[in-house]
């Protein structure tokens, strides 16, 4: 019989000559995040000390942004394939896309609304003067680029297939992933090998993507320098009252419309939503776009348990149709330049304006400095006595563009939840267990998919299916 200590000796033995459990690769993308935050500090500071010299920083922001930019359309279509190509009935996708464009129209209504209450109850404009430097200011921001109606439908008609992606137009980008997803649907498994082709494509522009973001520092830097450079403090003290009012009116809106609806229609709180989005909060935040988070939200809201069709399709189309920041924006700006020009509207004219605006700023996808340009060619067209009104808000249009920025994101994030949980396309044990933490967001490659060079197949296994993408296999 071994003696204890021969025992002992054997457990030694082994625990010496077992392999070494490997270690867990740290997750270094908290120190991004963490120089973003320093970044914008910085470009703050820098903005204030030597406006001049920061206002000269800001294609180092448009530079980051544009970087992003780049990895839109073939994000969206790789996507949206991908969703697509995998149902076999088409009436699923027509579904989705019909409730999103209905829950986008009556969104848009009620932010509106919103804003014409707060704005008709603060008044902000009343008391300042319009001098001829703001009415050129305002003629100036007129831009021909903002498009009516019929031209942003016809639009969505890429020149060419290739087209679509080179001239950067989401909507155009949908409308080729639409088609080309159908289109493997219908060959069925004489479409898996493109099928297959266009998932390492994905796994190609994510990889891309995530080496973009470490130059998020630098475009905060410049993005923000330049913001505060050019505004300066005399044109945020003379302006607080419409910024707050603003800010607040969007505040309201997030956090208790849709809050509200998020809890009721899909039993989430809006705050554990927000937290697992943080970090694209944050690059919004830095960078005054929406835009630079739009890869990072599709790829986010398909690991939380939605499905690769109700994302594909709900995300796009929501960063043209769904956008409450800028639906409030126009609403409260229309009413304070009307009060700073001594013409006050009543309730029966601001009504017919602010459905026109409502119209036009969908046609407004894809235009620089969309909200400024949509309201000065909303206002032309509808009242051209207001345009002279415009230079007034010029200085602080930057500072409320993140507001704007950040409640569209906000409201597009909430809009894919709720699609997903009306149409039943979203994993439920999932979502708790993404957002309590369990399954973290692989922040290198932006895909579930475990490792590199394709090394998916053991790592996902411990990950529950995508209830979506389940149903819809069955469907």
């Amino acid at each position: 019989m071994p003696t204890t200590s021969s025992r002992r000796a054997t457990v030694t033995s082994a625990a010496d000559t077992a392999p070494a459990a490997p270690k867990a690769k740290r997750d270094r993308t908290h120190y991004l995040y963490i120089a973003v935050i320093v970044a914008v500090a910085i470009g703050i500071a820098v903005g204030l000390a030597a406006p001049d010299f920061a206002v000269e920083l800001k294609p180092i922001g448009t530079g980051f942004v544009n970087l992003i930019k780049m990895m839109i359309s073939p994000i969206i279509f790789c996507t949206i394939v991908l969703g697509i190509g995998s149902v076999r009935k088409a009436a699923k996708v027509g579904a989705v896309g019909g409730i999103a464009l209905l829950y986008f129209t009556i969104m848009s209504l009620v932010a509106l609304g919103i804003g014409l209450v707060v704005g008709n109850i603060l008044e902000p404009g009343t008391g300042l003067a319009v001098t001829d430097a703001i009415k050129d200011a305002g003629h100036a921001q007129v831009d021909g680029e903002a498009k009516d109606t019929a031209t942003f439908l016809l639009g969505i008609i890429p020149t060419t297939i290739v087209s679509a992606f080179t001239e950067g137009e989401v909507l155009q980008t949908l409308l080729i992933a639409l088609l080309a997803g159908f289109a493997l649907q219908a060959m069925g498994p004489a479409g898996q090998p493109v099928l297959r082709g266009v998932e390492h494509i994905q796994r190609l522009v994510f990889r891309i993507l995530a080496m973009v973001m470490w130059a998020a520092p630098i475009g905060a830097f410049g993005a923000m320098a330049a913001v505060v450079g050019s505004a300066g403090v005399d044109a945020l003290k003379s302006l607080a009252v419409l910024m707050l009012g603003f800010y607040v009116t969007c505040f309201l809106f997030v956090f208790i419309v849709l809050g509200i609806l998020l809890r009721v229609v899909a039993g989430l709180n809006i705050l554990t939503l927000f937290k697992y989005l943080g970090r694209e909060f944050l690059l919004i935040l830095s960078t005054s776009s929406s835009e630079s988070a739009l890869p990072r939200l599709i790829a986010k809201m398909e690991h939380l348990g939605i499905s690769k069709p109700v994302v594909g399709i709900t995300v796009p189309t929501g960063y043209s149709f769904n956008l409450d920041g800028t639906m409030i924006y126009m609403t409260m700006a229309s009413l304070f330049i009307a009060d700073a020009m001594g013409t006050p509207m009543s309730v029966g004219e601001q009504i017919p304006l602010l459905l026109f605006l409502f119209v036009a700023s969908k046609g407004a996808a894809g235009v620089t400095g969309a909200g400024m340009a949509t309201l000065a060619g909303g206002l032309q067209s509808h009242k051209p006595a207001l345009v002279d009104g415009i230079g007034l808000i010029v200085g602080i249009d930057r500072f409320m563009s993140e507001a704007r920025a950040l409640t569209n994101f906000a409201g597009n994030a909430v809009a894919t939840v709720l699609i997903g949980t009306w149409t039943k396309e979203i994993d439920r044990g999932r979502v708790d267990q993404v957002l309590a933490g369990q399954i973290p967001f692989d922040e290198k490659t932006l895909l579930d998919d475990g490792g590199e060079g394709g090394e998916s197949g053991d790592a996902q296994a411990d990950i529950p299916e995508q209830g979506g993408e389940k149903e819809l296999a069955k469907a």
